[in-house]
């Protein structure tokens, strides 16, 4: 078990996380994660409630290993958090578990463990033959919760509660049905000697609204799919921290991206690539006449964080949003200042023209309809399928 700090100590414990800490022989890799965040009021746990009861969420992890450990975050906790019991098995399914795939978790030794608030624990190490681009089912016993509830609303990924113990149950079809994630955060795996992950922040946008709940259709899984098809990019995992609503600078959903990167990005286990594609909900909601010049001066700090620790920094131009409820001359001009920048100024590593691979031709500041969900906005499946498209995977090749 590893415990693991969060809010005032972010940027210290990120050094835990360094890719330079693994070496080739037991190099553990984050094959799938979330950011976490404050549950909304809305977007808590149904009745029966956590307390007490059997939580079964499944997630698409990306590259495989023999053995995995798990992340589980009180990090917006304002009590400690109980976890009595953890299995992890290979989805059957809806709320099933292939059978003979369970096993069970132990922390420090112990099936149990107590997250104090505002901390994340690791399980211990386990033997787990995962294979790439599995559907993995998780299922906690929790003990007593605290009230303010630590999850993922945007999961896109249905999640299943039952009352009482349920962790050997093989089907819980019977289970209340919520589509967020709570408590878990992400499976580490042991990987090869050039396994590492792209770490991707982000709004709405690299969340996934608009793409299908539990079909795996948003960028970060098309991107995902990619890599892993090709032999000399199949050991690169992808980590989606986007989270729904999320802003750069202030307000918005979550921990702002200026709050939250260094947890999010540094904290994951060999990483070695950020994707950076941002500031639309910044722009969309500000009056001032600044934005873009205060998007551009906090980009630049956290793009020198990510050099400082080793990762090479992709830039992505904001998306169009005209016909939004974003839209307005201002807020364009907005836009296409930080795009300028995004894609002039050298502080990247790279830039991937997102914007260019969406955008309707004739209005360039509009989303292309065949992309569009209707709100002018979000990308529906085509267009994540196409905004993963525009990626040259040569960004991912080894020195």
């Amino acid at each position: 078990m590893s415990r693991i700090p969060t809010a005032a100590v972010l940027l210290a414990a990120a050094v835990l996380f360094l890719p330079s800490q693994s070496v080739a022989a037991d190099r553990w890799v984050g094959s799938w994660g979330c950011a976490p965040q404050l549950s909304e009021p809305a977007n808590r746990p149904p009745a029966p409630g956590l307390s007490g009861n059997t939580l079964r969420q499944t997630v698409r992890t990306t590259v495989g290993g023999k053995k995995l450990r798990l992340r589980f975050s009180n990090a917006y906790g304002d009590a400690p958090l109980s976890i009595e019991a953890v299995q992890i098995a290979l989805s059957g399914g809806g709320a099933a578990i292939r059978p003979g795939t369970g096993k069970m978790l132990k922390f420090q030794g112990a099936a149990s463990i107590t997250i104090p608030a505002g901390m994340e624990e690791m399980s211990d190490a386990i033997g787990y033959s995962l294979p790439p681009m599995a559907d993995v089912s998780v299922t906690i016993r929790f003990g007593q919760t605290p009230a303010a509830v630590t999850g993922h609303p945007g999961s896109r990924s249905t999640s299943y509660l039952q009352a009482g113990n349920a962790i050997d149950v093989a089907d819980m079809a019977q289970a209340a049905r919520t589509t967020h994630w709570y408590v878990l955060t992400g499976i580490d795996v042991v990987g090869g000697k050039h396994a590492a992950s792209v770490v991707i922040p982000g709004d709405s946008i690299t969340d996934g609204r608009g793409s299908t709940t539990d079909g795996n259709d948003r960028w970060t899984d098309f991107l995902a799919r990619r890599l892993g098809a090709d032999a000399k990019t199949a050991s690169i995992s992808v980590l989606n921290e986007g989270l729904g609503g999320n802003a750069i600078l202030r307000g918005g959903l979550g921990p702002p991206l200026m709050k939250r990167f260094d947890h999010d990005v540094f904290g994951q286990s060999s990483a070695q690539w950020v994707i950076l594609l941002e500031g639309v909900n910044d722009i969309g909601v500000s009056s001032s006449a600044t934005v873009a010049d205060d998007l551009i001066a906090a980009m630049g700090p956290m793009i020198d964080r990510a050099h400082g620790h080793g990762l090479r920094v992709y830039g992505v131009p904001i998306l169009p949003f005209g016909r939004s409820m974003y839209s307005s001359a201002a807020h364009e001009a907005a836009r296409q200042r930080v795009n300028e920048w995004i894609r002039s100024s050298g502080k990247f590593d790279a830039v991937i023209d997102m914007d260019e691979a969406v955008r309707d031709p004739a209005n360039p500041a509009n989303l292309l309809p065949i992309y569009d969900t209707g709100d002018h906005l979000h990308l529906n499946p085509a267009g994540y399928r196409k905004m993963a498209e525009s990626i040259d995977l040569k960004l991912f090749a080894r020195p």
